[in-house]
């Protein structure tokens, strides 16, 4: 699996499709960040918008390799490996680049409340923060995979099947993203930190099932 790992990784890097997605992450930040915001409110506004970035990560290592490629490491690793190299591959770059961010965002973000009257714990708010992307990570991981290769969709329909996925999971009522989100949302206005535990564990046991069920489709079609 290592292998399989730094080779997704390496396609990944020198087709430099990642630029598109990163750039959307940095381009959302810029415009909901601000310094000296309130950290709790823009640590929500990192987590939510990992979200589609992590379905787009999924689709471009879903679909990144010719033809041939895939099914000469098909042959050699099995389709259900080489599948869920590539999801692992986009759902760690896309996990990377959030903690990153949310550091920055933690840094340069003020340790009060809203309305400036509560002082925030910056380690309480980091580790809210740090579980809010996870779980977004995973959902969006879920979203992307459900919604490209090897599921039989066409290109147009499995773009619009993740742009409405993505925002399905950031607004449906009982959704771990949303969960977690509103959480530093909330906590922004009271003061109080709530991490988001049973959300990350539901969106883990998603991203699961959809990770499992796609790696049986692949190992069906091959």
């Amino acid at each position: 699996m290592t292998a399989l790992l730094r080779y997704q990784a390496a396609l990944l890097a020198r087709s430099q499709r990642w630029l598109a997605p990163l750039l959307l992450y940095a381009a959302v930040l810029a415009v909901g960040v601000r310094s000296g915001q309130p950290v709790l409110g823009s640590l929500g506004v990192a987590a939510a918008a990992v979200l589609p970035v992590t379905a787009w990560a999924v689709h471009l290592c879903a679909a990144q390799e010719p033809p041939a490629a895939r099914t000469v490491a098909s042959a050699a690793a099995g389709p259900r490996r080489v599948h869920l190299a590539a999801l692992l591959t986009a759902t760690g770059c896309a996990t990377a680049l959030a903690v990153v961010a949310g550091a920055g965002v933690l840094l340069i973000s003020s340790p009060v409340t809203d309305d400036g009257a509560r002082a925030v714990s910056r380690p309480s708010a980091a580790l809210a923060g740090l579980l809010a992307v996870l779980c977004c990570v995973l959902l969006g991981a879920a979203v992307g995979a459900l919604s490209t290769r090897p599921v039989p969709l066409n290109r147009g329909w499995s773009v619009a099947a993740a742009v409405l996925g993505s925002l399905l999971a950031l607004v449906t009522t009982g959704s771990p993203a949303r969960l977690a989100v509103t959480a530093l949302v909330t906590g922004s206005r009271t003061g109080a930190v709530q991490p988001s535990v049973l959300p990350l564990l539901g969106a883990a046991a998603l991203a699961a099932a959809a990770a499992f069920l796609v790696c049986r489709i692949a190992a069906r079609r091959g």
